[in-house]
C-alpha cells in the first residue's frame, strides 16, 4: 500500500465515525428525528445556488415551470433542479444545472459536491453518499439580450 492509499483510508475511517456520531443524534432514547425530502432538497438547493458559476438550476422543461412560477405571488422554488432519496442515516442527491460561460465546469461541480455535502451533513446529521451533477446547458452574458436582436432584425429572405 502506497501512502497516499493509507491516507486514504485513514481519512475515511475518520469521516464514518464522525458520521456514526451524528447519526447517533437522529436517534435517542427520547425518540427519533425523521427529515423530509423536501428539506434536503432546499438545503441541497441553497447550497448549489450559493457557489459561484451556477447561473440556474434544472433542466429546460424546470426553468420553464419556474419562469412561471416566478410571476405568481410568493417565493421561488428552492428545490428545482434537485432530486433527492432520503434513508434513515444516508442521502443522495442529483442535481441539474446551468453553468456560466467561462467557468471550468470540473471545478464548479467539485465546488457544488463539496459545499452540497457540507450543508446537509452539518444541517441534518445524514450521511451523503453521492452529489451526482448534470450540466443542462451553459449560458452567455448576452443571451438575454441575443433574442431581441433576433427580432428586431431584417428578414434574411423577401
Amino acid at each position: 500500500m502506497t501512502a497516499a492509499t493509507q491516507s486514504r483510508e485513514v481519512s475515511s475511517t475518520t469521516k464514518t465515525a464522525e458520521a456514526g456520531k451524528e447519526l447517533e443524534k437522529l436517534a435517542s432514547d427520547h425518540g427519533t428525528t425523521t427529515i423530509a425530502d423536501v428539506v434536503v432538497s432546499k438545503i441541497a438547493g441553497i447550497a448549489t445556488r450559493e457557489v459561484d458559476g451556477v447561473h440556474d438550476l434544472g433542466g429546460q422543461a424546470a426553468r420553464v415551470v419556474g419562469k412561471l412560477r416566478e410571476t405568481l405571488p410568493g417565493a421561488p422554488s428552492l428545490t428545482q433542479g434537485v432530486n433527492v432519496e432520503v434513508g434513515e442515516r444516508q442521502a443522495a442527491v442529483d442535481i441539474g444545472i446551468v453553468a456560466e460561460y467561462g467557468v471550468a465546469i470540473h471545478d464548479l461541480a467539485d465546488g457544488i459536491r463539496n459545499n452540497v455535502i457540507n450543508a446537509v451533513e452539518n444541517m441534518t446529521g445524514l450521511e451523503v453518499t453521492e452529489v451526482n451533477i448534470t450540466v443542462h446547458d451553459v449560458h452567455f452574458a448576452d443571451d438575454e439580450s441575443g433574442e431581441e436582436i433576433a427580432t428586431d432584425a431584417q428578414p434574411r429572405v423577401q
